[in-house]
């Protein structure tokens, strides 16, 4: 590959735990990046339940009803594709595919499904970055690691950090590329302390046998969800897009956003992320 060609960085949200937040973390990642002037490519490999497309076209909807202007993803090159009617060789190609055609993005966001499938594990062995949320609990963590019932000491890893372990190794022999891997601690409970001591010395101490970094997650707040059907973010949100009622925890929302970002390295927003953005603006 010529050393001034750019391809896209390729951003998977993965977890084969169901109810991380995958698609959540996938749609924020998403919009923050569109705001921070990027080109950006999606890719929803969850066949069943689609919300990464619902949720563009919720957007598509919105922005017309209200005469608003948002950035929009490239549209997903599998959007209209029936992978389920389609042998797993074939739905992988299909990936590759539409991975290539989004060649012209500067990140591509492939949102995957709560299970272990060939097309979960062909997005993961293509991934640059992986991130991967999980949930205050030790029923999320054991897809990462298992530990032993009378001590609760780390045992061994998980089946998924298994299956990241076998996609990096084989990004590695493919083209000599590392594979970033942050677990984001999502929707942490604001009580419960000894559990979650308990959870963050597992979670820490398989960090370090299996290589992930730890960043800061997103809270289970009503906001994330009510915006979902406008096909909005936090992110978003301005004195002209306001289908809800902006409040201090709003600005809080933001806040943890700001930090998922950071914590990923990807770029932020003056707009969306500045000084001016703290403060809801006046009714």
């Amino acid at each position: 590959m010529p050393a001034n060609l750019k391809v896209p960085r390729v951003i998977v949200v993965g977890n084969e735990k169901g109810g991380a937040g995958k698609s959540t973390i996938a749609l924020h990642l998403a919009a923050s990046l569109l705001h921070s002037g990027q080109r950006v490519g999606v890719i929803d490999l969850d066949l069943r339940q689609r919300s990464m497309g619902r949720f563009m076209a919720n957007r598509h909807a919105w922005m017309t009803a209200a005469e608003v202007e948002l950035p929009m993803p490239m549209a997903d090159p599998l959007e209209h594709v029936d992978l389920t009617a389609v042998p797993a060789e074939t739905a992988v190609q299909r990936f590759d595919e539409a991975l290539a055609a989004l060649d012209a993005a500067d990140s591509v966001i492939v949102d995957t499904p709560g299970g272990d499938t060939p097309l979960s594990r062909a997005a993961h062995a293509c991934a640059d970055l992986i991130v991967t949320p999980m949930n205050d609990s030790f029923v999320d963590f054991d897809m990462l690691g298992s530990v032993d019932p009378v001590s609760l000491e780390l045992t061994k890893p998980g089946l998924y950090a298994e299956a990241v372990w076998e996609a990096r190794k084989r990004r590695m022999v493919a083209d000599r590329a590392s594979v970033d891997w942050v677990v984001l601690r999502n929707r942490l409970a604001p009580a419960e302390a000894r559990n979650r001591r308990r959870l963050d010395e597992r979670v820490a101490a398989l960090s370090r046998r299996v290589g992930f970094r730890v960043g800061p997650g997103l809270r289970d707040r009503v906001v994330y969800r009510e915006l979902f059907p406008f096909g909005l973010t936090i992110a978003d949100l301005s004195s002209k897009v306001r289908p809800v009622a902006v409040s201090l925890g709003h600005v809080a929302a933001r806040q943890e956003l700001r930090g998922v970002m950071q914590s990923l390295g990807l770029p932020l927003s003056g707009a969306v992320f500045g000084p001016d953005s703290e403060r809801p603006a006046a009714a």
